[in-house]
């Protein structure tokens, strides 16, 4: 599927790639650079940067800090969910405490849910 995108973001992304969290540092390196289906980090979708995107899977993965708690961004993140699910896109929320906590359970969870996507 071909996603236009906003080529002005082109810069924010790789600097994205080259300042990634410490939660997604762990989830790229440690599961998903290796993982059978290819995933693309700070992929750009329309007028977003997804954390992770899967295109054979049409799965995104969002890795959500603190500051997806206030009221102002939660509604951010329901326009961005939105507009990527109309996109024929699925989106996993991730809290970056399950990434830091529960690693494993995570891996499992988007193993199954890339799964799912390929049936």
């Amino acid at each position: 599927m071909n996603y236009k995108h906003n080529k002005q973001l082109v810069p924010f992304a790789r600097h994205l790639r080259k300042e990634m969290t410490k939660e997604e540092k762990h989830l790229w390196y440690d599961f998903l650079r290796d993982y059978p289906i290819r995933f693309i980090r700070q992929k750009i979708l329309g007028k977003y940067i997804a954390d992770f995107y899967c295109g054979k899977a049409k799965l995104v993965i969002e890795l959500d800090g603190s500051q997806h708690y206030t009221d102002e961004n939660m509604r951010k993140d329901d326009e961005r969910t939105e507009f990527l699910e109309e996109m024929g896109l699925r989106v996993l929320r991730i809290l970056n405490g399950d990434v830091n906590k529960n690693f494993e359970g995570v891996c499992l969870y988007i193993d199954d849910e890339v799964k799912k996507s390929l049936r």
